[in-house]
């Protein structure tokens, strides 16, 4: 389940410089009905960087428990050839994006799917439906989720009727036979596209998600939005013929080393230490921290007792950084140094993990929009150009964009002001896609621009 977490990739940059309440309006915005002119372009998914071993133990924790700690008894999955079918509203768009989500999943994943129309799927086919659902009726009855799978129903209707029953527990699934995915229909293309890349790898593979990967969308820090090498490969285990539905843990673990060995011979070497368990109380401190619905000094709060619980269990990876993050995020301006060097000893941790290289360079931008409001031109563009590769390789339009936008207010306050303008212009694709429409993509021009005309206030002094 993707949950309602703010957008770290564009309201922890801006954020910091008191401009989150528009940031969080934004990443809301309705989408408009607009051409697909953002074109990422062939696929080019960072590839698996860790030892086997080390996945052996990842697909064990995403595949048996659930993201409330609930263990799951047995193995499920898809036997066979599965239909995806649509309900509600469907944009061009998002019909686009979905196949292209399903070719990567052909391709990358090896799993026998595709689309076809609802009155084409006989009784006893597998079936995943998407159903488009006003984010309104969503939130109404699950407030905290973004959109979300459950297992056995085919419709929004047959979900409100069957919230509370055995019917939709994954705990109590073996066989995968229907599951259903529920996606918000009025938010932005990006949006939209990356809860089909999340929900949809959950319906055909684990169901969990883990703050401590760096590498995968199956994290609900939202850093990787599209399905990564690291997903396909453990998409392409989970559906490997060695293993069955029913099958306890310990009978799948004893066959995953072998398969990841098969299917990922570049991962054949040593595991580093064990990253250990997540308690929950950390789980929850996050999420207080990442959750728009919390005020600043209760997300402050999260931070600040994530931090020390992650120094408490001597944390060195990931989850030390996301909290190091969060803490400079929040920090008040007062703490603005200490906050710098949480920021700079995150970065430094990020670098050295799989997939890290990506929330880099969203510390790149967080750092890009200092520099620009206190005036430091160059640097801004150094940050952008070096966070730029990472936006456009993990098809992330709204980053990608307001590294532009950022980088365009740099350039015109360094007197290139044509240079600026044909940088937003064209930007404008990757900004529609991303903000929602034009006018969503003019607002997060102006609240750059803002940023300047503080730096020019603050020069004057």
């Amino acid at each position: 389940m993707k949950h309602a977490l703010l957008g770290l990739a564009l309201a922890t940059a801006l954020g910091g410089c008191a401009v989150g309440t528009e940031a969080q309006r934004l990443q809301t915005a309705p989408a408009a009905p607009v051409l697909r002119v953002y074109d990422p372009g062939a696929p080019r998914p960072l590839p698996p960087m860790r030892a086997n071993a080390e996945m052996v133990e990842d697909l064990l924790e995403l595949g048996f428990f659930m993201e409330s700690g609930r263990e799951i008894p047995q193995f499920s999955r898809f036997e066979g050839p599965v239909k995806l079918v649509t309900r509600g509203e469907v944009t061009p768009l998002s019909q686009a994006d979905l196949d292209r989500l399903l070719a990567r999943l052909r391709n990358e994943a090896g799993i026998d799917i595709a689309r076809a129309p609802r009155n084409e799927v006989a009784p006893g086919e597998n079936v995943v439906t998407v159903e488009f659902v006003p984010r309104r009726v969503m939130r109404a009855v699950v407030p905290a989720a973004a959109c979300f799978v459950v297992p056995n129903i085919s419709s929004w209707d047959e979900f409100a009727s069957n919230r509370r029953s055995p019917l939709i527990d994954w705990t109590r699934v073996s066989q995968r036979r229907a599951a259903i995915v529920f996606v918000p229909a009025d938010t932005t293309p990006q949006e939209i596209r990356d809860c089909l890349h999340e929900e949809i790898a959950q319906a055909l593979g684990p169901l969990n998600d883990l703050y401590r990967l760096t590498d995968t969308v199956f994290n609900d820090d939202n850093f990787q939005t599209t399905l990564t090498g690291f997903d396909m490969l453990i998409l392409r285990v989970w559906n490997a013929p060695e293993l069955r539905p029913g099958m306890t843990r310990d009978e799948v673990a004893a066959r995953l080393p072998t398969l990841f060995n098969r299917l990922n011979p570049a991962g054949r070497r040593s595991a580093g230490p064990a990253a250990g368990p997540t308690p929950r109380e950390w789980v929850q401190a996050i999420e207080q921290a990442l959750s728009s619905e919390n005020g600043l000094s209760e997300r402050r709060e999260g931070a600040m007792r994530a931090l020390d619980l992650a120094r408490a269990q001597g944390w060195s990876g990931s989850r030390l950084a996301l909290s190091l993050m969060l803490t400079a995020r929040l920090a008040p301006r007062e703490r603005g140094d200490a906050g710098l060097m949480a920021l700079l000893t995150a970065a430094e941790i990020y670098r050295q993990l799989p997939g890290g290289e990506v929330h880099v360079a969203h510390l790149d931008m967080h750092l890009a929009v200092q520099a620009l409001a206190t005036a430091q031109y160059e640097m801004v563009l150094d940050l952008t150009d070096r966070a730029r590769p990472m936006a456009e390789r993990t098809e992330n339009a709204a980053f990608l964009a307001s590294l532009a936008f950022i980088r365009a207010e740099a350039l015109a306050q360094l007197g290139e002001g044509e240079r600026a303008e044909r940088l937003r212009l064209d930007s404008m694709a990757a900004a529609r896609y991303g903000f929602g429409s034009d006018a969503a993509a003019r607002a997060r021009l102006d609240e750059i621009a803002r940023l300047t005309g503080a730096a020019i206030r603050v020069a004057a002094r």
